[in-house]
């Protein structure tokens, strides 16, 4: 899937996960994202769990959603560790999980392993939230790719996502475009990962993007040239 389509700054902003997933950060700038949100109606804020409370109150009533990631951001958690983060997450108001899929067993070739970790995440989230499967792609060959995002669609998650923003590499429009072609036209696809202009926005949408996940997200929609994730 790839087209020529141009979105609008506002239209590119409304497919934005407003991100700000770093150790050190503080209440004020969960505070200050959260206002950014609104000002510019983003899709959601992601914030780590911890802040998960903290901005459902902030952005009550703002039509603004709340991702939050788990098993972040190594994947290597058990999956019944990823499924009660999922849930304690969405009891306190998130409205979109990201997990990080188990990348060791899939380079294992533990396929139903994996399938399986997924699908326990799933199982939390579904009816409540929409989910998010973390690929990390770098880290990943393009079989590895096709086959993790194969697996996310047999689990029955929502979305597919490129990277966490930790490891090596970001999105591209090439894996963007191969991860749409995998899963087809019903599954969300989330570029994340280097997304710092609206120019790059831009080719991930046209890539089949459907989401897009930076910290520069106000730089995308204002036309500047953001920092960070």
């Amino acid at each position: 899937m790839s087209n020529e389509k141009n979105w609008s700054p506002a239209e590119v902003g409304a497919m934005i996960d407003h991100t700000i997933l770093k150790a050190d950060a503080t209440k004020a700038e969960i505070i200050h994202i959260c206002k950014e949100a609104r000002e510019h109606k983003f899709a959601t804020v992601c914030v780590n769990a911890g802040w998960v409370e903290l901005a459902a109150k902030e952005l009550e009533g703002s039509g603004v959603g709340i991702t939050t990631v788990v098993g972040f951001p190594l994947g290597a958690t058990t999956t019944a560790s990823k499924a009660f983060e999922s849930t304690k997450a969405i009891e306190d108001g998130a409205t979109e999980v990201d997990m990080v899929l188990n990348i060791g067993l899939l380079k294992s070739g533990d396929l139903e392993a994996v399938q399986r970790d997924i699908e326990g995440v799933v199982a939390a989230c579904k009816g409540k939230v929409a989910l998010k499967v973390i690929l990390e792609t770098g880290l990943l060959t393009d079989e590895e790719k096709v086959i993790a995002c194969e697996l996310c669609v047999n689990a029955g998650a929502d979305f597919v996502k490129t990277s966490t923003g930790f490891g090596h590499g970001g999105a591209t429009a090439e894996d963007i475009a191969l991860m749409r072609k995998t899963v087809g036209p019903d599954l969300g696809v989330k570029a994340s990962g280097g997304v710092r202009d609206l120019e790059t926005a831009l080719q991930m949408l046209r890539a089949g993007a459907t989401r897009i996940g930076a910290s520069a997200s106000v730089a995308i929609v204002t036309g500047g040239q953001g920092e960070g994730y």
